[in-house]
């Protein structure tokens, strides 16, 4: 790895089948994005992957707040004491998972704390070795955020654009119009060659997913 590349390990987490991504460099450092981990095993699995790599984490993200992407804030919060960063239009949307919850199986869920830092869209997220672009992609979540790097052509894009499909609309605050705009003319304006990390699914290509994507009969 060069001074600013990194790899990036994924963890499927929860019944929701949620893609945890740690991004993690040389030098140690590591950031979570969308932390699933529910069950104690999981919660196991990142932490020994982490001693493993030897590996300090140095902050939280969330790419949105839904129950299945938020599930170990509390656990990772705690555990790790790192600062936790979110866009401020999806705060209604991290408070209300208290209230439902137990309705999806999660009885011994932790509320999530709220954020240290507010996203903001073109923002260029530095911390430590990592460098993010920061991009506002709502239709999915009132709040979604993409984290893109530009070096690596790589974006890790939650529930925005999976593998020949989209984000759900129908949850609170979502809208097909509002996504397709985020798709078209916020996310397959990147490079071809960006390699995508979804929320859920294997990860694909901006270029395959602009010839071939289910968006495109809408």
């Amino acid at each position: 790895m060069n001074k600013m590349s990194f790899k990036i390990k994924q963890f499927t987490f929860n019944p929701f089948q949620e893609n945890t991504y740690l991004l993690y460099h040389k030098s140690g450092e590591a950031l979570i994005i969308d932390p699933g981990c529910y069950e104690r095993h999981e919660k196991k699995e990142l932490e020994d992957f982490l001693e493993q790599e030897n590996l300090e984490l140095k902050a939280l993200l969330n790419t949105h707040c839904h129950i299945d992407h938020v599930l170990g804030n509390s656990f990772v919060k705690e555990r790790f004491q790192v600062p936790f960063y979110m866009h401020r239009e999806d705060l209604e949307t991290l408070r209300s998972v208290s209230s439902y919850a137990h309705m999806y199986g999660f009885p011994g869920y932790e509320p999530s704390p709220e954020p240290d830092h507010f996203l903001e869209d073109g923002q260029l997220l530095e911390i430590g070795p990592f460098r993010l672009k920061v991009i506002f992609g709502p239709g999915h979540a009132p709040g979604h955020v993409a984290f893109y790097s530009e070096e690596q052509a790589v974006l890790i894009g939650g529930d925005i654009l999976f593998q020949g499909s989209f984000g759900r609309v129908d949850l609170p605050g979502g809208s097909l119009e509002v996504l397709k705009k985020t798709i078209f003319e916020r996310i397959f304006t990147l490079p071809d060659e960006t390699l995508v990390y979804p929320g859920h699914g294997p990860e694909t290509s901006i270029g395959q997913e602009r010839q071939t994507n289910y968006i495109l009969q809408f």
